[in-house]
């Protein structure tokens, strides 16, 4: 459908990073899959873009504006490359850019921001921990006053970007029990008692990076303190809806690839004198595939309008994002009925989105916390 909210420039940044995805990542995509990484010089190419240069001021490498159709666009192109790794290795610093530009101190906005920008350092928000899952709220790493330093003690895992960034956004408890007690610090990968190990033989995003991290008696000036003590982090909650946008963009590109590959496929293979296109079983399932893609599309418009118009609209997100997790689910699955035997072969876009789909579901906030978070948005 034709997007009502469509302008030049958003038509041009979308081409410039289709034209990219085409040019640089697709004809790689699987081997880097396959050998678990991504050249790191990728970071710099893609920063090139301008595309985490979203909301940040020009002075430290920033565009100067935000838009929410070009944030959608960028994560919507680049899951088009049938390789949610590549996206994922690229973009853990996305959650992590907008806390440094708002409640970091002046001096480490200054050293930083721009590298992490320009892709030429990374960065990752490390929240969740291994014995609390979505449970944010019961943070059981904590941070101790000692002199002019602060102490840290705890682990964080499922960290994207942990074992490649060199620098975190990290919460952890300075006072009581609930997010009040919850702050945020900056901690630097070389800082004496941090440390990490990789997450071993994931399911999907094979050529990016997920890591624990291990905060042992991990030591960061008092200036590293993000923000006012104790308000950590529900300064930085709104900053999860925009990575759950990013999300339902990302999984609509994975959305599209299916569709498109499962047509290339039905008007290539042909079965019973006839390409399968032409059977009805198969017309039927892109004809579902079809509707699924222009309704969640029309979804996002409409929720990417609201956010442009300053209105964050958390229900409106968590039930899109549970919404998209499960149309994609379908959209890879019958993509996956449509190629048969071959879809099932290693070295295929839709292969992969099969895999990746439950990544998608549960990062960012599982479609069960999604539905309630959805419901108490309403009052209830």
């Amino acid at each position: 459908m034709k997007n009502p909210f469509e302008t030049e420039d958003r038509a041009a940044f979308r081409k410039t990073l289709r034209d990219f995805v085409t040019r640089e990542i697709r004809p790689h995509a699987d081997a880097w899959d396959e050998a678990g990484a991504v050249p790191w010089e990728l970071h710099a190419k893609v920063g090139a873009l301008g595309v985490w240069g979203f909301g940040v001021d020009e002075a430290y490498g920033g565009l100067g504006f935000d838009d929410c159709f070009m944030r959608a666009a960028f994560s919507e192109e680049f899951a088009r490359c049938g390789a949610g790794g590549v996206p994922a290795a690229i973009n853990g610093r996305m959650i992590s850019i907008d806390p440094i530009q708002r409640l970091a101190s002046a001096e480490i906005k200054d050293r930083v921001l721009a590298d992490i920008i320009a892709g030429r350092k990374g960065s990752s928000l490390a929240v969740t921990e291994p014995g609390g899952g979505s449970d944010v709220a019961n943070i059981q790493t904590r941070a101790r006053l000692d002199g002019n330093h602060w102490v840290l003690n705890g682990q964080k895992t499922f960290i994207t970007g942990g074992m490649t960034s060199d620098y975190f956004v990290i919460p952890a408890r300075t006072g009581g029990a609930g997010l009040e007690g919850i702050s945020l610090f900056f901690v630097e990968a070389d800082t004496p008692g941090f440390s990490r190990t990789e997450l071993p033989r994931k399911m999907g995003w094979w050529c990016s990076d997920q890591a624990t991290l291990y905060l042992d008696d991990c030591r960061v000036p008092a200036s590293s303190m993000m923000g006012d003590e104790g308000r950590g982090f529900t300064a930085i909650m709104q900053n999860f809806n925009l990575e759950r946008v990013a999300l339902i963009a990302g999984m609509l590109g994975m959305m599209k690839v299916c569709l498109e590959d499962g047509i290339a496929w039905a008007q290539e293979r042909q079965t019973f004198g006839k390409p399968l296109i032409r059977h009805q079983v198969i017309r039927h399932k892109i004809a579902d595939m079809a509707a699924r893609i222009e309704a969640v599309e029309a979804y996002l418009n409409q929720i990417c309008w609201s956010v442009n118009e300053g209105d964050m609209p958390v229900a409106a997100i968590s039930n899109c994002k549970v919404f998209t997790s499960k149309a994609l689910e379908f959209c890879a699955s019958e993509a996956m009925q449509i190629m048969g035997g071959a879809g099932y072969l290693r070295g295929n876009r839709i292969e992969r989105v099969y895999r990746e789909v439950k990544v998608m579901a549960i990062g960012g906030g599982s479609e069960e916390i999604m539905r309630d978070l959805a419901v108490r948005q309403m009052g209830l």
